[in-house]
């Protein structure tokens, strides 16, 4: 049963996001894109691993806080810029959901515990880590993976899938399989793998 911090904290963190200008249609209504992420993200958590921490559902949750603050092109469009930016906004994730936190009586480690979620420590070795990096990368395949296929070649896509493979955990991997593709993305991902 969810406590009524932890329905603050979600409220608090969809209203932080509720502020992006950048909008999606989904099911013929419209969002600001991060609103809708961090829904897909609850949604995705609760399917694939639906017994987990508060701070894990909290991580989930506010994994993209107030990201177009920090917008991609603002650091250069190339591999050292981009992971630049990566790593920037995961520190900033981290702050963004510590303020929230902290400003609800949330307890310090909790509120640490986020934060160390949200900047991927100990990826493949913390169990909370890996759910989350899972979590992440079936909503990407579910969601983000056809937009990405229309901007970027096939050589280009069957890397990022053979990159997210390589983040993910065997449990993952058979989520992703039982994903729906469109039969574009479906082409790619067996590509990718092999298959």
């Amino acid at each position: 049963m969810a406590t009524e911090q932890f329905q603050t904290a979600i409220k608090l963190f969809d209203k932080a996001n509720s502020q992006d200008p950048n909008r999606e249609q989904w099911k013929g209504k419209e969002y600001p894109k991060e609103v809708l992420y961090g829904e897909r993200m609850t949604a995705m958590l609760e399917g694939f691993e639906s017994d987990t921490s508060e701070e894990v559902q909290l991580a989930a949750r506010c994994q993209h806080i107030c990201r177009w603050e920090i917008p991609r092109n603002s650091y250069e469009m190339n591999r050292t810029g981009y992971l630049k930016w990566r790593t920037e906004l995961k520190k900033f994730h981290a702050e963004k959901a510590g303020e929230i936190l902290d400003s609800i009586g949330y307890k310090k480690d909790i509120v640490e515990k986020v934060a160390f979620l949200l900047q991927k420590k100990q990826l493949k070795k913390n169990r909370d880590t890996q759910i989350i990096e899972d979590v992440i990368c079936l909503v990407f395949l579910q969601f983000y993976f056809d937009p990405f296929i229309e901007k970027h070649s096939e050589e280009k896509m069957i890397d990022i899938v053979q990159k997210t493979w390589r983040k993910m955990s065997e449990k993952g991997h058979d989520a992703a399989l039982q994903l729906s593709y469109s039969n574009k993305a479906l082409s790619l991902v067996k590509k990718a793998l092999g298959l």
